[in-house]
Formats: structure tokens, C-alpha cells, sequence
């Protein structure tokens, strides 16, 4: 049976905010928590941006809730071995209710130590590489590693989980789908994707990393979206066009473009028309929110985060705890 969590938005809201909303959507019935990691907003109006291993500690001590990146780049602004580090640590402080999603990043986030930003294709490759790392450290054995992309030399992390950190991998084309299906415990997504889904789930661990999957059809599928709660469906669109209009950008700008002054310039581009298209549930009526989570249960998917865009949180978390959760949930 599907379960529903809450999508902590890291770009929306300050560290202090993300642990209260981790609070009340555990209080509402949610299952789980995502959290995304970034170094800077999509745009300035979203206007955050707070260090997510410092967030996910605080967390921590809020709610008894699992919790996921979704997700962290860990191949240009952060090496893998400290990547393995903080989801180690994470592990610990959540006692085993950590999973540790993994993506190949954009240049909004990754590109601010003055590195290049590789094309699709070797990010996928270091992607690849960073996940081999990071499964042999997180066994507290000292690792050295000389590769096409990292080195690491004598590292030990001394503070592990007693049970390996489970790496989920998104992937939203047929290569970073099938590089997921290779190394991963489990996949991560944005859609309801069945036939992305399907291909995940067909791929084995004949080519993964030493210490990968098992592959096979029962690693778990987590995805997430977006919603706007509020009594007003007009003042909802509004919403939406004006905090999240890169999430109606095109093609590969999401993942080039970088920085937030690019992102608002090509959202210039974005009208209220296309937003009110996407199908994205606006307003309050509890059919509309719930049948849009359904085609991801319907799809496949183990579990499914849900975010609110809007000021309007504890009416949202009221809403889905008493209209939305119920419906889903039965």
C-alpha cells in the first residue's frame, strides 16, 4: 500500500521552519519526511536556502518520522567521502531511519566553487563513482581510491550505522534510469512515471558497484510533487506562478542554468495559462489533491511526497489530515 509523506523545500523556507513543518506534518498523519538539499533557491522569491545536514539534525529531534534527500549532488560541490559522512552521522541521530538520495545535481547548486559543470553524460559517470565510494565508507572500513574522477586516501569513518544507509538514485531519462536501476536501492522520481518505473525496476546488479543492490522488482519507489492549498483557486495560481514558475521551464534549463538571476529571466517565459495547464491540485477541494497523489500510487510508487506552495501551512496540514490522508488512506 502506498504510503504519503511531507516535502520539506529547502529553497522556501528557513532551517527554524523546515523542523516545525517537519513537526506538524507528522502531527497531521504523514509517513515520512523528503528534504531537498541546495545551495541556493531556484529564485530570489523563494529566498532560501539553509545547509540541510544542520536541518536534518534538527529534525531529528523533532519527529520519530524516516527521512530522505531528495536529493544530494554528491559529485562536484560536495566530495563523496563527506557526502558519506553526513548520511552516516544523519543514520545515527535518526536511528536508522535515513536514506540518503542521490542525483546528478545542477549547476544552480553545484557550480560555485568555479568548476566546470560537465555535460549529462559524465555526470552520470561521476555519479556512478561518487555512489562506490561513499557504500564502502559508510562500512567503517578505511578505503582508499584512485578513479577516473575522485581520490580518496586512508579514510575511516569512525561513527556508522550498524545497518548500511540505503542510496537512492533519481533519474528522469532512459541513462540516469538505467544507471539507477544499476546501483540503487531504490529510485526516486518527480512524475508518475510507470514505464520509467518498470525500467528501474527490470534492471539488475550484474553491473552495479561492489556492495550495490540486489535489483530485481522489490527495491521501493519514492516520488514527489507539488500542491497549493487555499480557499481561493485564483489566489492558488497566483501563488504557484509566482514562488515556483522554474518548474515549468523546458527541457534541460533546470539543470544549466546558473543561477537564480537565469532562473527568474527564463521564467519571465512561463505564463499563468501554463501553470494552470500543468494540472498541478489548486484550491481546496480534497478530490482534486487526492486524485492527483492516486496516479502515483496507481503508477507503482511506494511512496509519495507532497509539498505545499503558499504561506497558508497549518491550513494545508489541517486540510490533508482531515480531507486529503483519509481518502488515500482508507
Amino acid at each position: 500500500m502506498t504510503r504519503y509523506g511531507y516535502f520539506l523545500a529547502s529553497e522556501d523556507h528557513g532551517p527554524k521552519a523546515l523542523a516545525e513543518q517537519a513537526r506538524m506534518a507528522e502531527e497531521a498523519g504523514f509517513d515520512a519526511l523528503w528534504i531537498s538539499d541546495h545551495y541556493h533557491p531556484w529564485t530570489g522569491v523563494q529566498g532560501h536556502s539553509p545547509f540541510v545536514w544542520s536541518v536534518i539534525g534538527a529534525i531529528s529531534r523533532e519527529v520519530s518520522l524516516p527521512v530522505q534527500t531528495a536529493v544530494t549532488c554528491p559529485t562536484v560541490r560536495t566530495h563523496p567521502a563527506v557526502v558519506a559522512q553526513a548520511a552516516a552521522t544523519s543514520a545515527l541521530l535518526l536511528d536508522g531511519r535515513f536514506r540518503l538520495g542521490v542525483g546528478s545535481g545542477e549547476a544552480l547548486n553545484e557550480h560555485i566553487l568555479g568548476d566546470p559543470w560537465p555535460r549529462a553524460a559524465v555526470r552520470l559517470e561521476m555519479l556512478e563513482e561518487a555512489v562506490g565510494i561513499i557504500r564502502r565508507l559508510l562500512t567503517g572500513e578505511e578505503v582508499s581510491h584512485r578513479g577516473r574522477h575522485y581520490t580518496v586516501e586512508n579514510a575511516r569513518l569512525y561513527d556508522v550505522p550498524g545497518e548500511p544507509v540505503p542510496i537512492d538514485v533519481s533519474g528522469f531519462g532512459p541513462a540516469a534510469i538505467e544507471l539507477a536501476g544499476r546501483i540503487a536501492d531504490g529510485f526516486i522520481t518527480t512524475m508518475p512515471d510507470a514505464e520509467g518505473l518498470a525500467r528501474f525496476r527490470a534492471a539488475g546488479r550484474e553491473d552495479g558497484p561492489e556492495g550495490g543492490p540486489e535489483g530485481g522488482g522489490g527495491r521501493p519507489a519514492f516520488a514527489g510533487t507539488k500542491v497549493c492549498y487555499g480557499t481561493d483557486r485564483d489566489e492558488a495560481l497566483r501563488t504557484v506562478h509566482h514562488r515556483w514558475p522554474n518548474m515549468f521551464l523546458p527541457g534541460e534549463l533546470g539543470q544549466v542554468l546558473p543561477t537564480p538571476a537565469h532562473f527568474e529571466q527564463a521564467s519571465q517565459l512561463v505564463t499563468r495559462e501554463r501553470v494552470a495547464q500543468a494540472g498541478l491540485p489548486l484550491g481546496d477541494d480534497p478530490e482534486e489533491h487526492a486524485k492527483a497523489l492516486k496516479e502515483f500510487a496507481d503508477a507503482g510508487f511506494d511512496v509519495v511526497y507532497v509539498n505545499q506552495i503558499g504561506p497558508d501551512l497549518r491550513g494545508f496540514f489541517d486540510f490533508y489530515r482531515t480531507e486529503v490522508l483519509p481518502r488515500l488512506t482508507g
